[in-house]
């Protein structure tokens, strides 16, 4: 909810922005022509003013169209945040409300059996529909804590190989009752990375369970990690329905979900790729994407390779902190 609530925050400041363009581009400018007209008209026998009040007038004319393209620019900009930030809330509750719902059902249909395999299979689903209802209220309270600033990341020296079992783990985790290996290739002697490894883990996780939701039947998944003298990637692969070009940069903000049939029938909240791109820039890094219609996507998070006093240096911070 928090998120939400920094969400109007954020709306109700960008429209006092245009409130102020518009005062200061057009209001303004409106009311010194006005002032310079009447000047004109009582002091238009002096020459010098004519030209000077010419250039003037041109020079306001210009003010007040570029502050009304302001404005409707910044209208615009401000409207669609209004759509979508409605659609997110009406994702949000619809998200919310199916895994409750099967919640009760099968919570009804336990107390009315005693067959052992249906009580077995209640207890399955129920375990499932908790995980992914608690996987989604984090994923809100997450994100609210990102926008409000007030995330925390304990960053550690990891080993690459550490993160990438642990991201793989919690992806198990999430698609219980599912049947995907993933491909791992993680290159040998990869350097040790300076991250928070529960948000890396929450990156990445974040990132399979796209590759999961946006390929076909023939799901083929890779986990890839790879160095070079000047940063770790940490990529995964797909050979799902791709992204257009158009949509590369957009997919990566808020509440945003490429305009695709298999999109809007597949759930998520538009937030995904936000907190990714959120995670990696907290650490010093990017995201990369490859991507092209109906040829699959490589979305690539890239970490600088930290110096070795750097890790030095948070190695002597653990253990300070480790011996409180």
């Amino acid at each position: 909810m928090s998120g939400l609530v920094h969400g109007s925050e954020d709306h109700k400041r960008g429209f006092r922005s245009i409130v102020l363009f518009l005062i200061w581009l057009v209001i303004v400018p409106a009311g010194t022509l006005l002032a310079l007209g009447i000047l004109m008209l009582v002091f238009w026998q002096v020459p010098e003013l004519t030209i000077v009040s010419g250039v003037l007038t041109l020079a306001l004319v210009c003010m007040l169209v570029t502050g009304s393209v302001l404005a409707l620019v910044f209208l615009r900009r401000e409207a669609t945040l209004s759509k979508l930030q409605t659609d997110f809330v009406s994702k949000v509750s619809h998200e919310l409300r199916t895994p409750l719902t099967s919640i009760r059902m099968f919570v009804e249909m336990l107390q009315n059996t005693d067959d052992p395999e249906q009580v077995r299979l209640c207890h399955d689903v129920l375990q499932k529909e908790t995980a992914r209802l608690s996987e989604r209220i984090e994923r809100l309270l997450d994100w609210g804590r990102m926008e409000a600033g007030r995330r925390i990341y304990d960053k550690r020296p990891e080993p690459v190989d550490a993160v990438v079992r642990r991201s793989l783990e919690a992806f198990d985790t999430a698609t219980i009752g599912r049947e995907l290996a993933v491909h791992v290739e993680v290159a040998p002697d990869l350097p040790r990375v300076l991250v928070d490894r529960e948000a890396m883990t929450d990156a990445l996780v974040n990132l399979l369970s796209n590759a999961y939701k946006y390929t076909g039947e023939d799901k083929q998944i890779t986990l890839r990690a790879t160095a070079d003298h000047r940063a770790v990637r940490i990529s995964v692969i797909d050979n799902g329905i791709g992204i257009p070009a158009r949509e590369h940069r957009r997919i990566f903000q808020k509440f945003y979900r490429a305009d695709d049939r298999l999109s809007r029938e597949v759930e998520g909240s538009g937030l995904g790729l936000a907190i990714v791109r959120h995670i990696a820039l907290a650490h010093g890094g990017r995201v990369e994407l490859e991507s092209r219609r109906g040829e699959g996507s490589t979305f690539t998070i890239v970490l600088p390779r930290p110096k070795a006093s750097a890790l030095e240096a948070a190695e002597r911070e653990s253990r300070v902190a480790a011996a409180r």
